[in-house]
């Protein structure tokens, strides 16, 4: 299989502090593939080896076949964590800079910059402002200006954070409009949901190693089952269902994920919770990502405090 992306063995060291740990990981061209961890889990420092502006202390990197990033930098496009605009410039002038950044010529930058504009709803704004913008709007003008020159490799750092729930869909549409385009596109998050709908394949770094790797499918085999409702009525009582593992109870407010302890009968849960709250849905089915997540933080947190046990 083409890779657009493969690391093998890569560390990063900041003094004492090691941030990446022998990652080793391929990214299939063509997909969507999600780089998923808890805040300073390594993601970032991932991405910015990816892109050439921290070189590892091991290992290897080949984006698109090369070894060093600024030999494709216009394949490539990146939306870093930190993201900005130049307030005073107009917005196809911001989008079309961005472009000419990328090796694009004035009139071809200036009228792609025009067409992705109106493409992605915001012909209105062509010669307005960006300090003028809502949040959720600047950060679309900044996603085509990472576009904006025909990428072959797209990486997002957490392009979800701060938006509202019309903006996070506009994101979502465009990060899959990408792919129809046969792009591949990387992004990082820590919310799962996101990643669970959007991804073909992803990988978890957990406090700077890789926890795993692979498609959903891949990921969750081998895990408990467990019970998804949906209730009315106070989910206090929940936590009162005999036989829970209350350590694995994710209750979002009218809607829970349950497991219960080895041996337990799921349908003798169903009835005590018909008895105690409204069940309006009851399925048994395989765990959300969101439970593979939280349980293999558990697990890796675990290994780690029984290795330094044993030293």
């Amino acid at each position: 299989m083409d890779h657009a992306l493969t690391l093998q063995g890569v560390t990063k060291r900041f003094g004492s502090f090691t941030a990446v740990s022998d990652l080793s990981l391929q990214v299939p061209k063509g997909c969507i593939y999600g780089f998923l961890g808890q805040n300073g889990a390594g993601k970032t420092t991932t991405i910015r080896m990816v892109m050439s502006i921290f070189h590892q202390d091991s290992g290897t990197i080949s984006v698109l076949g090369h070894s060093d990033a600024s030999e494709v930098k216009d394949r490539l496009g990146y939306l870093p964590e930190e993201k900005g605009l130049y307030k005073k410039m107009k917005t196809a002038e911001i989008v079309a800079y961005f472009g000419k950044l990328k090796g694009m010529d004035r009139a071809t930058a200036n009228d792609k910059a025009k067409e992705l504009l109106q493409r992605y709803g915001l012909g209105d704004w062509l010669d307005k402002k960006c300090e003028a913008m809502s949040k959720g709007m600047g950060q679309k003008v900044q996603i085509l200006g990472t576009i904006v020159h025909d990428p072959d490799l797209v990486i997002l750092d957490e392009p979800f954070s701060g938006l509202d729930p019309v903006n996070r869909d506009v994101m979502r549409d465009t990060i899959l409009q990408m792919k129809r385009e046969g792009r591949t596109v990387i992004f990082s998050t820590h919310v799962m949901e996101q990643a669970e709908q959007l991804c073909d394949e992803m990988m978890m770094i957990h406090k700077g190693r890789l926890a795993f790797a692979g498609t959903i499918a891949e990921i969750k085999a081998g895990r408990d089952h467990g019970i998804q409702i949906e209730y009315d009525g106070d989910g206090r009582v929940l936590r009162q269902l005999p036989g829970l593992d209350p350590t694995r109870l994710n209750d979002n407010n009218k809607s829970a994920e349950l497991f219960l302890k080895e041996g337990e009968d799921p349908q003798e849960a169903l009835r005590w919770l018909v008895d105690h709250l409204t069940i309006r849905r009851f399925d048994i089915r395989e765990p959300s990502l969101h439970e593979v997540f939280v349980r293999t933080v558990a697990e890796k947190d675990a290994e780690l405090a029984a290795a330094g046990r044993s030293r």
